[in-house]
């Protein structure tokens, strides 16, 4: 495989990058004062639509099978297609049944774009260059994320959250449709197994998805909930948020790649998991506003390091089973995500810090499973 910079497929990328970080995250910025003000949505009801949000993530093996009939890099532009028409939608229908119904627009869009995109990556891209090639992408999507935070703020002061949910879905739509005008050419020397499996070598990498996904959802769901609604962040204040760590997360997601090629899986996820112990019970006890959102830097922070499972299945995965293996491990990381929303929504009413011990069992568990991480011992190449 060449330079990734000699690629076609790197300029896609990047331009495919820059559209989903201005839908989505447009989206995530405004979804909770969204709920809040406009819709008075209760605690239950927000876990319950961050629930149908996971659905399609759920559903992402499908992509297996869709791959059949569109190709992967058609597919991730009519993803993008799709977030667009979602985010759009939100704007005219402010209530909760409208939530639920335009949030599983956006989110298919959204989490079939993440399971084509990387599988694009991880074909095209040695080992070596595609743990760089996530740590670029994650910074361009990070840096976008900041321009998207910081036109939010300024925007909020004169134009309402509807009208900004219409203007991030149009924009993401115009450039979704540039890209299907403009497709790359990608590798397509190794032709990728068109079928739903589970083979019993990836076993670890499916219960580390399992786990990530579970975790993962007590911090994009109410992380962001606590600070609205226990400590009243505004609009422009989560906004803000999300500029800092998004600011943080370009400098650092480089730095990261090189640490996975230098130091291995094992080793940095162990440090993401080990934190987010003590992040996770630091929210239960913290009760200061500002304390809160230093916790929620961190939590992004480590949130980073994710990417280290995608570049973990390349390492073990048999070169026809990447495109597959990796919409399984997409799927698997949503099976708990479709109910844990929906189980803390629960929690949080009975107690607020609930949710929070359960994402400290997560680390915990996370943290003990990967350290069988063993890639010379599990590398398959039949």
């Amino acid at each position: 495989m060449t330079s990734y910079k000699k690629k076609p497929v790197y300029k896609y990328l990047i331009i495919a990058y820059v559209l989903a970080a201005i839908g989505f995250q447009g989206w995530r910025t405004l979804f909770n004062n969204f709920a809040v003000e406009n819709v008075s949505a209760t605690g239950f009801q927000v876990g319950a639509i961050q629930s149908i949000r996971e659905i399609p993530g759920f559903l992402s093996f499908l992509v297996i099978y869709i791959i059949v009939f569109i190709k992967e890099k058609k597919l991730s532009a009519l993803s993008l297609l799709t977030l667009g028409m979602g985010v759009i939608l939100t704007g005219f229908l402010p209530s909760f049944e409208g939530l639920m119904l335009t949030t599983f627009i956006m989110s298919l869009g959204f989490h079939y774009f993440q399971t084509t995109t990387s599988s694009l990556i991880l074909q095209n891209f040695n080992t070596k260059n595609a743990s760089i090639m996530f740590g670029k992408l994650r910074s361009v999507g990070a840096l976008t994320n900041i321009v998207v935070g910081a036109s939010i703020v300024g925007l909020s002061y004169f134009i309402p959250i509807a009208i900004n949910f219409i203007i991030i879905g149009a924009i993401t739509i115009l450039g979704s449709i540039y890209l299907l005008i403009n497709q790359p050419q990608v590798d397509e020397s190794q032709e990728q197994h068109k079928k739903f499996f589970l083979r019993r070598k990836y076993w670890l990498y499916y219960v580390l998805n399992f786990l990530s996904g579970s975790r993962r959802q007590i911090f994009v769901v109410f992380a962001v909930f606590l600070l609205v609604d226990k400590f009243h962040f505004s609009l422009s204040e989560v906004a803000l948020l999300f500029v800092i760590n998004n600011a943080i997360g370009f400098l650092i997601n480089p730095v990261i790649a090189k640490a996975i090629n230098r130091f291995g899986e094992r080793k940095v996820l162990s440090l993401e998991y080990f934190m987010l112990i003590f992040i996770f019970f630091a929210y239960t006890q913290w009760h200061y506003k500002w304390g809160v959102a230093l916790l929620y830097i961190l939590d992004h922070v480590f949130f980073n390091f994710s990417f280290g499972l995608k570049t973990y299945l390349q390492k073990i995965a048999h070169p026809k089973d990447i495109a597959p293996s990796n919409a399984v491990g997409f799927a698997i990381n949503h099976i708990a995500a479709v109910v844990i929303p929906v189980i803390g929504g629960f929690l949080w009413m009975t107690n607020w810090q609930l949710p929070f011990y359960v994402g400290v069992g997560l680390s915990l568990l996370s943290l003990l499973f990967v350290q069988m991480i063993n890639i010379k011992k599990q590398r398959h190449d039949t």
